[in-house]
């Protein structure tokens, strides 16, 4: 069962949410948790221990994005999906950039939004270069904070593919029955990828990539 816990300050987005969650489509996803802000979530998190957060990001008390930027400098920032809509670009990459795996605009289909939470529950993430080059569009305007991509180690042409499968918010297992090898052979591709990248997980990983054109 992946445990979910629902992070938003609006009661009919929360009870649609849990509502679609509910049907037998999204069989093996519980919401076990709701929060109304970013504070009462922090404080819930210990208690319920949720293997998927779905975090609103404009909330009152704590905004969605502090919540995140708080539970990752404390290391314990679950898996996030970020719940958006289309004017919050600067936010969701903020929220990305503070270690959340990706983002769901508010009008996702089931569908979608139960592929979204099996995908990160199973170590993926949802930055996917189709969605994600509007929000690279806006990064001129945005301290990223990434370090300087001007001389990065290169990439062989098996990490450069294996860092689009990555793009596409695949997980190590997924890559591997993908390719024919085994899952710690690609953990170790995914290793080196990060190291050349100088990034400290797969999101911010694909993020650079994007910016720096790498895929």
């Amino acid at each position: 069962m992946i445990r979910i816990m629902l992070v938003d300050d609006q009661t009919l987005v929360r009870q649609g949410i849990r509502s679609l969650l509910s049907l037998p489509e999204a069989e093996g996803i519980e919401v076990v948790s709701e929060a109304t802000d970013g504070k009462q979530a922090i404080d819930l998190m210990p208690e319920v221990n949720p293997d998927v957060v779905l975090m609103d990001m404009r909330m009152p008390v704590l905004s969605g994005l502090e919540a995140i930027q708080s539970l990752s400098r404390l290391g314990r920032l679950p898996p996030t999906i970020i719940l958006t809509t289309f004017d919050d670009d600067q936010l969701v990459l903020a929220g990305i950039k503070a270690g959340a795996r990706g983002f769901l605009l508010k009008d996702v289909s089931l569908e979608q939004l139960v592929g979204a939470i099996r995908t990160v529950a199973a170590g993926g993430s949802l930055v996917q270069p189709t969605v994600t080059q509007k929000l690279l569009s806006g990064l001129e305007h945005l301290q990223t904070g990434f370090p300087s991509l001007e001389k990065p180690d290169p990439l062989t042409e098996r990490e450069t593919e294996i860092l689009r499968f990555m793009a596409g918010g695949f997980s190590n297992k997924e890559i591997a029955n993908s390719l024919g090898v085994a899952e710690g052979t690609i953990k170790n591709h995914v290793s080196n990828i990060l190291s050349k990248l100088g990034v400290r997980d797969r999101t911010r990983a694909v993020l650079k990539a994007l910016e720096a054109k790498l895929v």
